[in-house]
C-alpha cells in the first residue's frame, strides 16, 4: 500500500482471455474481475511489458466508457482518440488500459445525451450535469485501484489529464510515479511527462 491512503478491499481476477489488438497487432489479455466495489463489469486490457521498459512501472490508462466517443467517434469529446492513443502506447511499452463502465462521467448514457442537449444551449459539461440534478463528475476510481492491486500493479505511470483521478487513486494507495498526457493532441514526439 502507498503512503498516501487506505487500501481498498481486494478484487479477484475472474478470467483472462487472449486477444490481438486491432490496429497494433499486439498480443494482449482481456481481464475480468470478481468482488469489485460497485458490482459492475469493468475490464482490463493488459499487454506484457516490452523488455526495454522493465525499468519503468507499468503504463496505465484508466478510461471511463464512452459509447458516443469510443464506438461512434462522436466529436463532442476526446474519449475515442484518448483510448486509441492509450492502446497504442501500451502496445509499444506494455501496461494496461482499465475500461470502467462509468458512462458520461458516471451519470449514464441517457443523462449524458440529455447533457449534450443542454450543452447545445451554451452550458459546459459540469453545468449541464448539475442542471440535470447530477454531480459535475460522479466517477469513482476505487474499482480501478482494486483492479490494479489484483493485476499486481500498485505502482504505475498514469496516462491522464484528470487531477481527480490521480487524487482518488493515491487515496486508495496506488503509487503514481509519473503522469503522462492522455493523448497526443496532435503533438509530435513522446507523451508529455510530469514526475510526481
Amino acid at each position: 500500500m502507498g503512503a498516501s491512503g487506505a487500501r481498498v478491499p481486494p478484487a479477484a481476477i475472474r478470467a483472462r482471455v487472449a486477444v490481438v489488438l486491432r490496429g497494433t497487432r499486439s498480443a494482449a489479455e482481456l481481464v475480468t474481475f470478481d468482488r469489485l466495489l460497485d458490482g459492475r463489469e469493468h475490464l482490463a486490457i493488459v499487454v506484457a511489458d516490452a523488455p526495454e521498459s522493465a525499468a519503468h512501472p507499468p503504463l496505465v490508462r484508466v478510461h471511463s466508457e464512452c459509447l458516443t466517443g469510443d464506438v461512434f467517434g462522436c466529436d463532442r469529446c476526446r474519449c475515442g482518440p484518448q483510448l486509441q492513443y492509450a492502446l497504442g502506447a501500451i502496445a509499444e511499452r506494455g501496461g494496461a488500459v482499465l475500461y470502467l463502465r462509468q458512462e458520461g462521467r458516471g451519470i449514464g448514457l441517457y443523462n449524458k445525451l440529455d447533457a449534450y442537449v443542454l450543452q447545445d444551449d451554451g452550458y459546459d459539461t459540469y453545468e449541464a450535469n448539475q442542471l440535470l440534478g447530477r454531480g459535475a463528475d460522479e466517477r469513482d476510481y476505487g474499482v480501478a485501484a482494486q483492479m490494479l492491486y489484483a493485476l499486481g500493479m500498485p505502482r504505475i505511470e498514469l496516462l491522464t489529464g484528470n487531477p481527480d483521478k490521480v487524487r482518488q487513486l493515491r487515496t486508495h494507495g496506488i503509487e503514481i510515479t509519473a503522469i503522462l498526457a492522455a493523448d497526443d493532441d496532435d503533438r509530435p514526439g513522446p507523451p508529455r511527462r510530469t514526475f510526481t
